[in-house]
């Protein structure tokens, strides 16, 4: 698919000039970065994603529970 994007000029000569540095084409090379960049973009939504999970609170271990747990532990030997 062909587009035409406008880039402000000192991005599109450092552009160029890492295409070249790389052998690759302009095309390729603006392939790759939008490719990384979506990927980077897609792990950021998880990770916010799974922050909202494991951030929001939660309900406390219940007293019984909680006391069955601590007897259990005093009985092992440390």
């Amino acid at each position: 698919m062909k587009v035409a994007v406008s880039l402000p000029d000192p991005l599109f000569s450092a552009a160029e000039q890492m295409a070249q540095q790389l052998h690759v084409s302009r095309s390729q090379l603006y392939a790759q970065a939008l490719a990384e960049y979506m990927e980077k973009r897609r792990d950021a939504v998880i990770t916010q994603r799974l922050n909202a999970v494991y951030g929001a609170a939660q309900e406390g271990v219940d007293p019984a529970l909680n006391k069955a747990q601590l007897k259990v532990l005093s009985d092992e030997a440390w």
